[in-house]
Order: C-alpha cells, then structure tokens, then sequence
C-alpha cells in the first residue's frame, strides 16, 4: 500500500514524499511533489507497475555492463554445455566487453546497439556473425530487463546484416578416393568411419573398441569428447568426456562388414583394450584424443591441397557427404536423420539435391519402381467399356464388305 510524508523544505512550504515498497517489500521512494494528490498517484503508479511486471529499479539501472554480466548473468549459466559457455565467453572477451563494458546499463539504448551493429561490419564480421552474436546480446539484455535492471530490451528490432544463403559444395565419392588416398594410412580408418557414418568430430574421437559390434557390424554412438581452449574452458580442462552426444540422443549405426574389419585389424594392430580410443592422438598414448585443431592443420588441410579439393572443404563435411549421398541413393528422410542423430526432420532436408545427380536418380528410382509394378500386372484390356460385337444368327452370313 502506498503512503504519503508531508516533509518541509528550506523555504518553509511543503512537500509531500510517495512512498511504496518494491517486490522484495524494501522501501522505495517515487518522488517529492508540491501537492499531497500528486504524491499520492505517483506512489499508486509505482505499485500499478509493480503488479504489472513493469516496475524498474532505476539505481540499478547505473550497473556497468561488465559488473552486471560478471557478477550477475554469467553465475547463471551454470547448465549450458561446456562448448556453449566458453563460445559465450570468448564473444563475450572479443565482442561485448570492449564496447559495452563501462557503459551503465539504463543508458544501452537501441542507438548504442545499432552503433555496435556498425562496428562489427566495419571490423569485417560476416552477417551471418554478427546475427548470432547480437542473438547472445539480446539474451543479455533480457535476463537484465527481468531482472527488473532496465525497463527493456534496447536489442529489440534491431536492423541487421541480410544473410545471403550460399550453397555448400557436396564431397562426391571420386574427390573423397582423391582425398583418402592423400591422407597418411593411419588416419584413412578414421576417414571411412566419417564418410560412412556421418559421425560428428566429437563422436568419432570419443569411439572405443567396445562401441564396435563385429558380428552385428553395428558402431554406437554412445560418447562424445569435447575439446576447448584452455583459455576459454569453464573447467580449465582442454578435453571432457561426455557420456552422451549432441543432442542427448545415443544411436546404433549399420555399417559395411569391409568397414567392419578395417576397425578390427586397427584393434589388433594397436592391440587396443575395450576402452582405449580408437583414434587416439599417438600410438603411445591410448587415452589421449586427437585433437581437432591439430588435425585439421597437419593432416587434413595437406591432403585437400594434394587431392586437389577447394581449401574450404572441411572434415565436418564428411558428415554432409553422407547426408546426401544417402538421399541421392534413395534413402528414405527418416532414416537418414536418425543415423545422422537430428530431431527435426527439417535439418536433414537440407541436404536434399545436394550432389549434381541427385535428380537423375530420383527419377531412375521412380522408372524403376513404376517397371516394377508395371510388369507384375496382367496385360489390361486396351478398351474395357467397348461392348463385345454380336455374333450373326446361325442361319445367315455376314455380307462381304467387298462385292
């Protein structure tokens, strides 16, 4: 309930005081009025916007940026996947604190946003960066504005960058023997595994013996490591194991019985036990992953210069590869999104007509299955609603059309 002071002021006359409490029932004050009435609807007012949601305090409104988002809204992202926090941590290092940081929160406005939208395009952020990174901002901004710091969102309707989308060019199956034959024999199995598998990074370097099924040619998918800069690492670990992939959603694979018996004699050459990675860094060391970065330098970029592939082809797009070959074979959606581990069926469509032929061996699919059923069918009747011709009496003959 909202309550009036009457207060003198230094030239004698009064001033009246409105009072109300916050949301938590600390005491506020909504300003000093010549007149009771006018006091009294100020205080009246403050509590309207409490019971609306719309009340802001406005002394914490003069927060930094940078002591909000240490001290409040960075402690709060204890439940995001480690990936995702130390992304959040560089963007936040690179992108946010050096512009935001000394500024108070209340005076972020929509114009300081679209100057920051400026800089980034100055700097020579994609737009496509630049999208995602002001997504994160706009996360901030609404944390703080329920965190009743600021009255809204100043990211809202912010005018962005178009994205313009291009097409990614599918690896077909004569570049990939190209670049299989490029890569150094002890890294070939980890290739096949990728293009016949569509595993991801993480899930093809968590891969151990006993994930492997011989008799059943079957892999699992049942871990996946994670590799973050020590820097940026919550945990200030460079690998985590997490005993689940992306997605949370474990797979069982089919695989060829050829590649079946490449893991074996990897098993055997390396003499692995159940639990060693398949992939490991060194020989020496079974339990050390390899590292993406290292790989990608000193293996994987080497053999796209010697196959001969474009320099943007990278190993993730193994994982396109199998999308798409896949459907261009006639494999139906559903079951190319459950090897590829996907809950919308929406992400696996994107890699429909993705290899040149795709086209071509739909409609070969469709002529083989309409000669299919075409030639199982009895031969139908050319004319089936024509009426048989009426035989002649048996005492007379047909005239001869001809005399």
């Amino acid at each position: 309930m909202a309550w009036v002071s009457k207060r003198k002021a230094s030239d004698g006359s009064a001033r009246y005081l409105a009072n109300y409490r916050d949301p938590t029932g600390a005491k506020r004050s909504a300003g000093t009025f010549r007149s009771r009435p006018d006091a009294e609807r100020a205080g009246h007012a403050a509590e309207i916007r409490i019971g609306e949601g719309a009340w802001v305090d406005r002394t914490a409104g003069k927060i930094r940026f940078i002591d909000y988002v240490e001290k409040s809204w960075w402690p709060n992202l204890a439940h995001l996947e480690l990936t995702t926090k130390a992304a959040y941590r560089s963007n936040l290092d690179a992108h946010f604190l050096p512009f935001f940081g000394h500024h108070p929160m209340a005076a972020i406005t929509p114009p300081v946003v679209r100057d920051w939208v400026a800089t980034a395009q100055r700097s020579g952020l994609s737009p496509r960066s630049i999208r995602k990174y002001h997504t994160m901002l706009s996360s901030i901004f609404k944390a703080a504005h329920r965190d009743r710091v600021i009255g809204y969102n100043p990211c809202e309707r912010t005018t962005l960058p178009k994205v313009v989308t291009t097409t990614r060019e599918t690896v077909t199956p004569v570049q990939f023997e190209r670049l299989l034959a490029a890569i150094p024999e002890r890294h070939r199995v980890l290739l096949l595994v990728g293009i016949e598998t569509g595993m991801r990074w993480g899930e093809l370097a968590a891969l151990r013996p006993r994930h492997l099924d011989t008799k059943a040619n079957l892999l699992t998918v049942q871990e996946t490591i994670v590799e973050i800069s020590k820097k940026n690492s919550p945990t200030g670990q460079r690998y985590t194991v997490k005993p689940y992939p992306k997605n949370d959603h474990r797979r069982t694979l089919k695989i060829g019985a050829e590649l079946t018996g490449s893991l074996v004699d990897r098993i055997a050459l390396l003499r692995l036990r159940d639990d060693d990675l398949l992939f490991p860094s060194t020989h020496r060391n079974l339990q050390q992953p390899t590292s993406r970065n290292t790989f990608r330098t000193k293996v994987w970029r080497p053999a796209v210069l010697t196959a001969g592939l474009p320099t943007t082809v990278r190993m993730h797009d193994l994982r396109h590869a199998h999308a798409s070959w896949l459907l261009a074979g006639g494999a139906d959606l559903k079951t190319v999104m459950d090897r590829l581990g996907h809950t919308q069926i929406s992400t696996t469509q994107r890699y429909l007509h993705a290899l040149d032929s795709a086209d071509d061996t739909a409609l070969e699919a469709f002529r083989r299955t309409r000669d299919r059923h075409l030639s199982s069918r009895p031969e139908p009747n050319p004319n089936p609603t024509a009426e048989p011709a009426p035989e002649p009496p048996d005492n007379q003959t047909l005239a001869d059309p001809c005399p």
